[in-house]
C-alpha cells in the first residue's frame, strides 16, 4: 500500500541543486577529460579502451549499488559514498601515472560513478511518490548544471590550460558533496510479506528484459558520440570553447523537453514503447547528420537533437522502469536500466567506437550508429505489437511473457 509523500518542499530544493551540481561536475569530465587524455599522448583507441572499463565495471556497480540501496532503504547514504570515492579517485587519475595504472584507477572511479544518476533518479522517483510533483521538473536541474557547467568551464580551461582540468572538476564535485549531505532519505512505506515478492521477480518481467536489450542497441552509437565528438570537432577544428558550447546546447534544450514530456507523455506502457521508436528514429537521422559534419559548427548545430534524442530515451525509459518494476526494487530497477544504456552498450561503444575511429573515422562510425538506430526502431515497434497482442488475450503487459 502507498502512502502520501512526507516530503517537505525543501527536500525538493535540495534534490534540484544536487541535480545541478553532480550533472555539472560529469559534464565537466564527459566534456572534457578525453582531450586531457589526448594532451597526455594518450591514443584515440587507447582512449575508447580506457572510457570502455567505466560501462564495464558499471555491469557490476550498477547492480551492486541498487541493491545496498534496497537493503538500506537509505539512497542519501548511498550517494555520499559514491560522491566520496568519485572525489578521491579522480584525484588519483590526475597525477600522470603510466597508463596501465590510469587503467586500475579508472576502473575502481567508475565504480563509484556510474551509479551515480540512477541513484538520483531513484531517490527523487521515492521522494515524488504521492505529491503529484513529477519527475522532469527535478531532472531538467541536471541539465541546467549540464550545461551551464560545461559552457563555463570551457572557456576557464581554454585559459588555465587543460593539464589543471582537476581544479574545476573538483571544485564542482565538492560542491555536489556539500548539497548532498542536506538530501532527504527514501521515502519507502512498509511492505507485507504479500508484497515484497522476490529480487529475482525483476528478471521474470520479460517486457523489462526486452526493453533493457532494446536499450544496449540504441545506447551504442550515442556511447560513442559521447566519447570521440570532442575529438571529432577537435579534428575539425574546434576549440575547448566550442566543445564546451557543445555540451550547453545539448542539455540547455532538455529542459522544455522535460516540462514538455511531464505534461503531455501519456502514462501507458504501449504509448511509452511507441515514444522511444519515434526517438529511435530521431537517432538515426541525428547520426547521419553527424556523419556529413563538415566544420564544428555544424556539429554543434547537430548536438542540439540531444535534447530531444537522449532526453527522450532517458526520460520515457526511467517512466517506463518506473512503471514495470515494483517500487520497493526500484533502485535496482533503475540501476539495470542505467546499465542498460551506460553499461553494456558503453563496453561495445568504447571498444568498437575506438577501433572504427581510429581506423575507419568518424564519418563511418556514425553511418553505423544511424543502422543501429533504426534496428532499435524495429525493436520498438516489434515490442509494441507483442504488447497489444498480449493485451488483446488477457495478458498484462507488467507481467511477465510466457
Amino acid at each position: 500500500m502507498k502512502q502520501a509523500s512526507s516530503a517537505q518542499p525543501q527536500s525538493f530544493a535540495v534534490i534540484k541543486s544536487f541535480n545541478f551540481f553532480i550533472y555539472g561536475a560529469i559534464a565537466i569530465y564527459m566534456s572534457f577529460f578525453p582531450l586531457y587524455l589526448h594532451s597526455v599522448g594518450v591514443s584515440s583507441f587507447q582512449i575508447g579502451v580506457l572510457l570502455a572499463g567505466g560501462p564495464f565495471i558499471s555491469v557490476l556497480a550498477n547492480p551492486f549499488w541498487g541493491y545496498i540501496s534496497d537493503r538500506w532503504h537509505n539512497t542519501k547514504r548511498v550517494l555520499l559514498v559514491l560522491l566520496f570515492g568519485n572525489l578521491i579517485l579522480m584525484q588519483a587519475a590526475f597525477i600522470g601515472f603510466s597508463y596501465p595504472v590510469l587503467v586500475m584507477i579508472m576502473l575502481a572511479y567508475f565504480f563509484f560513478e556510474s551509479p551515480l544518476f540512477s541513484q538520483s533518479n531513484s531517490l527523487i522517483l521515492d521522494t515524488i511518490e504521492g505529491t503529484g510533483r513529477r519527475f522532469g521538473e527535478f531532472r531538467l536541474w541536471g541539465s541546467l548544471g549540464w550545461a551551464l557547467m560545461a559552457v563555463s568551464a570551457g572557456p576557464v580551461i581554454g585559459m588555465i590550460g587543460i593539464q589543471r582540468l582537476w581544479i574545476v572538476y573538483s571544485l564542482i564535485m565538492l560542491a555536489a558533496i556539500v548539497v548532498a549531505l542536506w538530501l532527504p532519505r527514501r521515502n519507502i512505506s512498509p511492505k507485507s510479506a504479500a508484497e515484497q515478492g522476490s529480487y529475482a521477480s525483476i528478471f521474470k518481467n520479460k517486457w523489462f528484459i526486452v526493453f533493457l536489450l532494446i536499450g544496449v542497441l540504441i545506447s551504442i552509437p550515442n556511447g560513442m558520440n559521447s566519447t570521440f565528438m570532442p575529438l571529432y570537432m577537435s579534428e575539425l577544428g574546434g576549440t575547448e570553447g566550442l566543445i564546451g558550447l557543445s555540451a550547453f546546447l545539448t542539455s540547455i534544450f532538455e529542459i522544455p523537453v522535460f516540462l514538455l514530456f511531464d505534461r503531455y507523455m501519456p502514462k501507458g506502457k504501449k504509448a511509452m514503447i511507441m515514444g522511444l521508436a519515434l526517438v529511435s528514429l530521431l537517432y538515426s537521422v541525428r547520426w547521419l547528420l553527424m556523419s556529413a559534419a563538415t566544420s564544428p559548427y555544424e556539429v554543434i548545430g547537430i548536438q542540439v537533437m540531444n535534447s530531444v534524442t537522449f532526453g527522450g530515451f532517458y526520460y520515457i525509459g526511467t517512466q517506463l522502469t518506473s512503471v514495470l518494476v515494483p517500487q520497493q526494487f526500484r533502485a535496482s530497477g533503475q540501476a539495470l536500466y542505467a546499465l542498460s544504456w551506460g553499461g553494456v552498450a558503453g563496453i561495445i561503444a568504447g571498444i568498437a567506437g575506438g577501433w572504427v575511429f581510429q581506423n575507419l573515422g568518424a564519418v563511418t562510425m556514425y553511418r553505423l550508429g544511424s543502422v543501429l538506430s533504426l534496428l532499435s526502431v524495429a525493436g520498438f515497434l516489434l515490442l509494441y505489437v507483442l504488447m497489444r497482442r498480449a493485451a488483446g488475450i488477457g495478458i498484462d503487459s507488467g507481467e511477465s511473457m510466457r
